[in-house]
């Protein structure tokens, strides 16, 4: 074991030792039951959806039980770091209403700093304490050395890592490693594995129940490079100190990290610390014809938390999906009822749900259809000021006319229409009701009359537009007989030869015209959120 001064020299003079940050990180007052959950992500690149189904998960576990989540950002990779990754977090899990209740870059909490770089003496502390117990030492091995060690435990078929004649520092003599780090040798800090031959090793997971693995043989890393400015603690071994002083007591991470729990563990114990509760989420996956794969962030769209915000699902039915992905219960219940219902772990199976994009949009079409006007024109602008400025910018203009098209399916006591299942869908489905989206009139050859001869055509858009708007629809069976269609569609069955065809034929000239497509809202709803003078225009316009 390496002499105390000697140690001592390693770190700077005026660190504080454990029990100072035991005393300022103490227990929270929280009920008992509570759970202190945490999202820990790295800012190494865009948030994964499976980022946010964690998050969503973690936080609802805290939130029913009365406890706390904590957003805590792990950068201490500074290679793979993006710009502005860390501040993204935060808008992201905001935007989608699983803001943390404490952490974050802002840093909200007297559990913090909550980014690990403002951390680095907490970290020190705790290497200098397993140096001075005998349960770390310096290693001094070079990149060179290490990946011919790797090449023979390759060649031999035996586990990668630093262990039993892999790992020359492990026994290297105190008064050596001295020598060497007077010098000013570079090295590292690695953890002094309890184990020359692991066994197995049991621990409790709270999905997957009882669980049996190979235990940790691996004298594993815990400071990186002295040459490092500063030197940062390794993602295993900051964690773990991390989720012991900001008191978590579950932790919900991807299935990913389940092949290290025993080296976790192995921490905590060496450490002195009771871990933490553990719950590893399967993986979210995707349906590629007849089989099943890992959702994967350069292949598939969805896989970017950005794409449904720039789609604009509404934060609430996304929460609802995500919930329901957790807990298959909650997947077909109202959005209220399934946000306000709790998460259970012993609902989630180990096996990875599927990410199904079809039920999205019906949830996301049920809960955009149960929206007051007004509930959907705010959420709708709100969406459009960030993700499409010209349609925010119509919609700011023409406020009545906007509240008017979202109403035209909703007539009093009838099921309203459910035909948006995001907002981006919102100009296609609803744009014809103003005239800076809607674009030139079809012309009457267009394929959307159903083939009627464009003269015909022109007849009905002046016949109608003729009329007077009190009359415009009882009139249409009248229009249809002087153009050779039958009176209604009955008569139109029992002797189609007769008729030029159906009523309806007329009346789709008029829609077409009006709305561009040959579906819409009623007919005489749209005719009359657009006014007699807009009508008027559009089938003059079409009539030549």
């Amino acid at each position: 074991m390496l002499d105390l001064s000697v140690i001592n020299a390693m770190f700077p003079p005026d660190l504080p030792e454990p029990d100072d940050w035991e005393r300022r990180f103490g227990p929270r007052a929280l009920p008992d039951g509570a759970e202190v959950t945490r999202f820990a992500p790295s800012p190494t690149g865009h948030l994964h959806i499976g980022g946010l189904y964690t998050a969503a998960v973690a936080r609802a576990l805290a939130r029913q039980s009365g406890g706390t989540h904590v957003l805590r950002v792990e950068d201490t990779d500074r290679s793979r770091q993006v710009a502005g990754a860390a501040e993204e977090f935060s808008r992201l899990l905001g935007a989608f209403g699983l803001a943390p209740d404490e952490g974050g870059v802002a840093g909200d909490g007297a559990w913090g700093p909550y980014l690990q770089s403002e951390r680095r003496e907490v970290y020190l502390s705790h290497v200098r304490d397993l140096l001075r117990r005998d349960r770390a030492y310096p290693c001094f091995c070079g990149k060179e050395l290490l990946a011919r060690s790797a090449e023979e435990q390759r060649a031999g078929r035996s586990p990668l890592g630093y262990y039993g004649r892999w790992a020359p520092c492990r026994t290297l003599a105190p008064e050596e490693a001295a020598r060497r780090l007077a010098a000013g040798e570079p090295y590292v800090v690695r953890f002094r594995c309890p184990y020359e031959f692991p066994g197995r090793v049991r621990f409790t997971d709270r999905i997957r129940a009882s669980v049996t693995m190979q235990d940790n043989g691996n004298d594993i890393v815990l400071l990186k490079s002295s040459q490092e400015e500063p030197p940062l603690p390794t993602y295993h071994f900051a964690h773990v100190v991390d989720d012991h002083l900001m008191r978590v007591t579950l932790v919900v991470r991807g299935e990913e990290w389940l092949s290290s729990t025993p080296v976790h563990l192995q921490l905590h114990t060496a450490l002195g610390f009771e871990p933490p509760a553990y719950a590893h989420l399967a993986p979210l996956m995707k349906a590629e014809g007849p089989s099943r794969r890992k959702l994967s962030k350069r292949k598939d769209p969805e896989a970017s938390v950005d794409y449904y915000l720039s789609a604009g699902y509404p934060p609430a039915a996304v929460q609802h999906y995500l919930r329901g992905l957790a807990n298959i219960r909650l997947m077909d219940v109202p959005t209220a009822e399934a946000l306000a219902s709790e998460v259970r772990l012993d609902g989630m199976r180990p096996s990875g749900p599927l990410l199904d994009l079809p039920k999205l949009h019906s949830l996301s079409r049920e809960f955009i259809a149960s929206l007051t006007p007004g509930e959907l024109y705010a959420q709708l602008l709100a969406w459009a000021e960030e993700y499409d400025p010209e349609l925010a910018s119509v919609l700011g203009r023409h406020e009545d006319l906007a509240l008017a098209a979202v109403a035209t399916g909703r007539p009093e006591g009838a099921p309203a229409r459910k035909d948006l299942e995001r907002w981006s869908c919102f100009r296609d489905r609803y744009g014809f009701f103003f005239t800076e989206l809607f674009g030139p009139v079809p012309a009457p050859g267009d394929d959307r009359y159903g083939g009627l001869a464009p003269e015909l055509v022109r007849r009905i858009a002046a016949d109608f537009a003729a009329v007077s708007p009190d009359r415009w629809f009882a009139r249409l069976g009248e229009l249809a007989v002087r153009h050779g269609f039958a009176p209604d569609t009955a008569s139109w069955r029992r002797d189609p030869d007769r008729w030029a065809g159906p009523p309806r034929q007329v009346a789709n000239v008029v829609r077409v015209a009006l709305t561009g497509a040959t579906r819409s809202p009623d007919l005489a709803a749209v005719a009359g959120a657009l006014g007699r003078d807009e009508v008027v225009r559009r089938l003059t316009a079409v009539a030549g």
